[in-house]
């Protein structure tokens, strides 16, 4: 690898250490390494990158995007890759982690596993967002790597969320919202809301009601080339829409519609790591001692 970018959102002492010891393991690798505009500002003020260059878009000259922090740095990371199909790896200097697995105390066997070639990549699938009044008009990017959510807002009222699937009714949802997750996102919002876990490399989406008026309103499975067509009313004159953690609103009877990405985001897995082993690690399956 020659060239590698590094992005990161906050600073704190794991943040800090963690992002010294990477820079110096980089440049003993000889490999040219760029930092995100705004994070190399706060690396600066900590007398941290000065001699590195920044960046504030990436391109196909980069072999590889690494992101310090937790899982919601990841889905930010993702916000630079799009399309331009660069791998991205998650160093976890945050508490859960799904997406940013590496731990940040192995850092150096995990920099010379890198130049080994001893990795793999996930392919992970995305969902788009258009609308009836135009582009996601609060983000340059109108793509979700984990899930969009529709909420209410500003009240405590339940939303309507009509819900077609390839322009068929499913149903009218009375609820605080709805989550529309990907595989990746399944272990996220949707998780916490009754969703099912589901294998990153399942060709599916999950629709999850969050919090509905109607008990028989259960979590459903869809394949991931269902378009999904959205519409929502409520006694507020907006709603919200998140993909991943970027927010925008609309007006009430926007009509939205989802479908899968024509391209996907590659995350990095090096040998021993696997979905397998993170969920059973992360959500402690097995820790029964009966087990």
């Amino acid at each position: 690898m020659k060239k590698i970018a590094i992005y990161g959102q906050y600073l704190h002492d794991d943040t800090v250490n963690t992002c010294k010891e990477l820079i110096h393991l980089l440049q003993k690798k000889g490999c040219e390494t760029l930092i995100e505009s705004s994070f190399h500002e706060l690396l600066k003020e900590e007398n941290i990158a000065m001699q590195l260059k920044s960046f504030h878009t990436l391109d196909k000259s980069y072999d590889l995007l690494i992101s310090l922090g937790g899982d919601g740095t990841v889905l930010r990371a993702v916000a630079y890759i799009g399309k331009v199909n660069i791998p991205v790896i998650g160093i976890n200097t945050g508490r859960l982690g799904f997406l940013a697995t590496l731990n940040k105390d192995k850092l150096t066997e995990a920099i010379d596993a890198l130049y080994k070639g001893s990795y793999t990549l996930s392919k992970r699938s995305l969902i788009t967002l258009s609308s009836s009044v135009g582009e996601h008009h609060n983000s340059p990017h109108n793509f979700a790597l984990n899930e969009v959510t529709v909420s209410r807002m500003n009240t405590t009222s339940m939303i309507q969320i009509e819900t077609r699937l390839n322009n068929e009714l499913l149903t009218s949802y009375w609820a605080d919202g709805l989550i529309i997750s990907t595989p990746t996102g399944s272990t996220g919002y949707s998780l916490s809301c009754g969703g099912p876990v589901i294998s990153p490399d399942t060709t599916a989406f999950v629709i999850t009601p969050i919090a509905p008026h109607n008990l028989n309103a259960r979590p459903l499975v869809i394949p991931d080339h269902t378009e999904i067509i959205i519409k929502v009313s409520g006694r507020e004159e907006e709603f919200l829409t998140s993909l991943d953690n970027r927010i925008a609103s609309y007006p009430n009877e926007t009509i939205l519609t989802l479908k899968k990405a024509d391209f996907t985001i590659d995350l990095v897995e090096l040998q021993g790591q696997s979905f397998i082993k993170t969920i059973r690690e992360k959500l402690l399956w097995g820790e029964d001692k009966r087990n």
